[in-house]
């Protein structure tokens, strides 16, 4: 079919002020594509059915609005699944961050709209990615407190869950727990354990299956077809799942290699204790607390914080909530026997927001608080003594006379040596078989942005197994997982993309005719969405993909490709800006922007009213990690001066949506320094710089300052051929 491309140009908000719209109008009847022009300083609201009406009269079938930035009023300007739509944003990063009635404004717009009317003439008409028979059961590996919770969640909004637990019972590590900090106002009163009521409700449930004594033997598969061997005791059986949250909690840090620290005495007698240790004696006692030497009741008690944690030997992170149980061990024995003294050694007591009221509890019952950094841990006299030094009073103190010391020790994800639970999914996937862990062993998920989400689409990670956290914390975690487990499930079904490019119905093509078997995009993908076949070329599992195009950026033979997002496409947007050709003339920059971040902080400079150079051109990307070199070296072969990539941070607390894109656009631009030196031309043309959402007020400085750099280089010299 031919393209009818229908322009609708806004004049509000602005836009009419500072821009010729007659002279945009010019720009696109010039266009052989174009069927129709329309002007209005209201396409928002009162005017937006005159794009449905020409839709729905079959005069256009692209529609190409110049008006606001493409990240507001999206559902408005939306038409039906095979009109494409092209957003061009005259607002934000025209009219309001230029001089009005400028030239170089008007260039500018003029440019924004060219290259938008390239966009819709080489986008295709995106069709979803449907399975035949999508599964929407959910399955939950772990039944500790998030893997019921989770299971609770899922099926009380009528989906079929199946929960596999390892051990012969529910519950997990909260099992043996005595009572629990408070969960509810007014925040000062132990809790009862709530595994007991919680396990009745899951096993209970007719809509969840609870496997114990069970295990994942195998993971294949994408969102709404995971198909999952479950080995439960000699029986092995298949599942067919549409998403997975893994709950298999944490455990506590060896105290084994607590015995390095000398201070702390552990290992040299047995009333010295760990805080799991201690819980297992308040249970096992009703409160009450018996010295593990003699069977003494203990009456005076020393609980020592941080053991081993916040130590770069040890674990070099803080567990969230070790100070939250020594308050509510210390309560035990408070209540049990008011006649009873507890000293609490801390650094920093990390108690916050509704547990200040549980502190203020423990204190008003006779605890004893001493800021300090422990020397020394012995045996005197036959019983136990603490020799510190005390921050506040600025001198060296020392508590004798003590019948236990616990040692509060800090949480590891998982159960496997390697920090993160090992075994617990056995993945079928090329990128190996369990989630990507950070350096600390949780799962690599984007925690600023999308804390569920691991590097595994659809499989999500809740309670203790993502991060360190109390009770009430994870409550809501294991809800929150069970919630992105059923969007997912049902976004699958759709064939639309989950997080961040929810709803999105492109998805990568592959021409595998020209395909080289390079493996890039198998090893490039940051989800793990493409495997390989037995001739090594790329076999992608399309639910698993997330769509940043990331695959496109690294293949260097262009096979990759989306209906609304190619190669071709960005390069027929960054031919369509027209170059000044004579020497010496204005400059002309392109910018490509990562949608995520880098485009909304543009956004935001505009809307910030903050005036920047004119001469930028902007492309904005799915993400920096689907650069392809391809578009750098046409841009400079068009005569384009320079060009600037604004991407994600990277490093341990990442931006990125995808992960890495910054990292890969600069490895990706360290590679075609050579492609530079044959077209003469110097590196400095080219610059990765990492920018957050919330650095929009840098945007000015970062744009200006660019240009000024390639100034002092000259005009390109390819510019004119």
């Amino acid at each position: 079919m031919a393209a009818k491309t229908g322009v609708y140009l806004c004049s509000g908000c602005g836009i009419g002020e500072a821009v010729d719209i007659a002279g945009l109008r010019r720009v696109a009847e010039k266009d052989r594509r174009v069927a129709l022009v329309r002007e209005s300083n209201f396409f928002c609201g009162r005017d937006a059915g005159w794009i449905q009406r020409d839709v729905g009269d079959g005069a256009v079938n692209r529609v190409v609005v110049a008006a606001c930035s493409p990240r507001f009023y999206g559902a408005v300007f939306d038409c039906s699944p095979d009109i494409p739509v092209v957003r061009v944003n005259l607002r934000e990063q025209v009219a309001w961050c230029h001089e009005p009635g400028c030239e170089d404004t008007l260039m500018l717009a003029q440019d924004a709209l060219r290259m938008g009317l390239a966009r819709a003439a080489g986008a295709g008409v995106t069709q979803p990615f449907l399975l035949a028979d999508p599964s929407k059961t959910i399955l939950v590996a772990g039944g500790g407190l998030a893997g019921m919770t989770a299971a609770l969640e899922a099926a009380r909004a009528a989906f079929r869950v199946i929960l596999v637990e390892r051990q012969e019972f529910l519950g997990g590590w909260l099992r043996n727990v005595y009572r629990c900090a408070p969960v509810g106002p007014p925040y000062t009163e132990l809790a009862e354990n709530p595994v007991p009521l919680l396990s009745r409700e899951v096993a209970d449930h007719p809509g969840i299956e609870v496997c114990c004594g069970a295990s994942i033997e195998r993971t294949a598969g994408g969102p709404g077809m995971f198909d999952v061997t479950i080995r439960q005791g000699e029986r092995l059986r298949q599942e067919r799942v549409g998403a997975i949250i893994v709950a298999a909690g944490a455990r506590p840090y060896d105290p084994a290699k607590l015995t390095r620290l000398k201070n702390l005495g552990y290992g040299t007698n047995p009333d010295i204790v760990t805080s799991p240790c201690f819980e297992t004696l308040a249970l096992e006692g009703g409160g009450r607390v018996a010295r593990p030497s003699d069977g003494r009741e203990v009456r005076r008690v020393a609980f020592i914080q941080c053991a081993g944690s916040r130590d770069p030997n040890h674990l070099p992170y803080c567990s969230a909530v070790c100070c939250g149980e020594t308050l509510k061990q210390a309560l035990y024995l408070l209540e049990a026997a008011p006649d009873s003294i507890v000293f609490i050694y801390y650094r920093d007591l990390r108690v916050h927001g509704r547990e200040e009221h549980f502190y203020r509890r423990v204190q008003e019952a006779g605890a004893i608080f001493i800021r300090s950094e422990v020397l020394n841990v012995a045996v005197r006299g036959g019983s136990l003594s603490v020799e510190a030094d005390d921050i506040f009073l600025g001198c060296r103190s020392r508590t004798e006379g003590l019948d236990l010391v616990v040692l509060a020790t800090g949480m590891v994800s998982g159960s496997g040596g390697g920090g993160l639970a090992e075994g617990v999914l056995n993945l079928d996937y090329r990128q190996g078989p369990e989630l990507p862990a950070l350096k600390y062993g949780f799962p690599d998920s984007h925690f600023i942005c999308f804390p569920y989400e691991t590097r595994r689409t659809g499989i999500y990670a809740a309670g203790c197994l993502r991060e360190p956290m109390d009770l009430a914390a994870t409550l809501d975690d294991a809800a929150g997982a069970a919630l992105k487990a059923i969007q997912c499930v049902e976004m699958t079904a759709r064939g639309q993309a989950v997080h961040p490019r929810a709803l999105d119905q492109t998805y990568p093509e592959f021409n595998l005719s020209r395909c080289t078997q390079c493996k890039r995009c198998t090893e490039e993908c940051p989800f793990g969405a493409i495997n390989e076949d037995a001739r090594s070329n790329p076999l992608p599992q399309i639910t698993r993909c997330r769509r940043c195009g990331t695959c496109l950026g690294a293949c260097p033979e262009r096979i990759v490709s989306f209906k609304d997002y190619s190669v071709s496409l960005i390069s027929s947007m960054i031919k369509a800006v027209e170059v000044p050709e004579e020497d010496g003339a204005k400059l002309r920059v392109l910018i490509f922007a990562c949608e995520n971040d880098a485009y909304p902080a543009l956004d935001l400079a505009g809307a910030g009213r903050m005036r920047y150079n004119p001469w930028v051109r902007i492309i904005p990307l799915r993400c920096l990690g689907s650069l392809n070199p391809v578009w750098i070296a046409d841009a400079l072969a068009r005569g384009i001066d320079g060009v600037l990539l604004l991407g994600c941070r990277q490093g341990e607390d990442y931006q990125c949506h995808f992960i890495n894109g910054s990292e890969l656009a600069r490895t990706r631009i360290m590679n075609i320094s050579e492609t530079l030196d044959r077209m003469g031309l110097e590196a400095g043309r080219i610059r990765v710089i990492e920018v957050g959402i919330m650095d929009y007020a840098r945007i000015p400085d970062i744009l200006d300052g660019f240009v000024k750099d390639l100034a002092v280089l000259g005009p390109n010299p390819l510019k004119g051929f």
